[in-house]
């Protein structure tokens, strides 16, 4: 059975534009045949914690000598990572905070990056090499190619640097913009732009799920 591993992260549990493109990339993926399933993982309303360990960033045969690990913490860890390998596809809504990625995905990230099991280090390990990770992004204000903020997202880059350049996924972005434009009157003029990326965002949000779990 074809498994998407489906994470949010918006603060925003009502009207989140993240949420709603990965609502749609689930439902599309959904709709394509009661084999395709999905594990949903809210990581704003349930929160992972922060690493207590520096000697949690390896696995132990690379830990310092002396290394102490909470064992729970260790075992918390081994299920996130787990849950991530059983997955065909990852799905992640990522909005952009602060120029960044929410704290609760930066959490996530720090549980499954781990040198010499999800990435390489001392043996070249990448069991999630060729799998597809889908990164679905909103935010507040323009990013546009030469514009004086163009570089200012920080968010996006450091996914496909840790999901696609250290994990060996296929990444792919579906981006959202300006969606301050429905709430702040100094971006009342972007807010026809504002919605047709919205509703451009929703529909290959759907196009992308139909085309990945059509390779399956």
């Amino acid at each position: 059975m074809p498994t998407l591993l489906h994470l949010d992260s918006s603060a925003d549990t009502e009207v989140s534009r993240s949420r709603a493109i990965t609502r749609a990339f689930a439902d599309e993926w959904r709709a394509q045949g009661p084999d395709f399933t999905v594990v949903y993982r809210d990581l704003h309303r349930d929160p992972l914690p922060h690493i207590p360990a520096a000697a949690l960033h390896w696995p132990e045969r690379l830990r310092p000598e002396g290394s102490v690990v909470p064992a729970d913490a260790e075992a918390l860890q081994a299920e996130v990572i787990n849950e991530l390998l059983a997955a065909d596809v990852l799905l992640v809504g990522a909005p952009l905070y602060n120029y960044s990625v929410p704290s609760s995905l930066k959490a996530w990230i720090d549980h499954i990056h781990v040198p010499g099991v999800t990435a390489p280090f001392d043996v070249d390990t990448q069991p999630l090499a060729g799998r597809a990770a889908v990164i679905a992004t909103s935010r507040g204000g323009s990013y546009d190619a030469g514009s004086a903020t163009a570089d200012w997202d920080h968010a996006v880059p450091v996914l496909e640097l840790i999901l696609g350049t250290a994990l060996g996924m296929e990444t792919s972005v579906i981006t959202t913009s300006l969606t301050l434009a429905e709430t702040v009157p100094a971006l009342a003029e972007d807010l026809e732009r504002s919605r047709t990326e919205f509703a451009e965002a929703l529909t290959a949000a759907a196009a992308s799920a139909r085309s990945i779990a059509s390779g399956f």
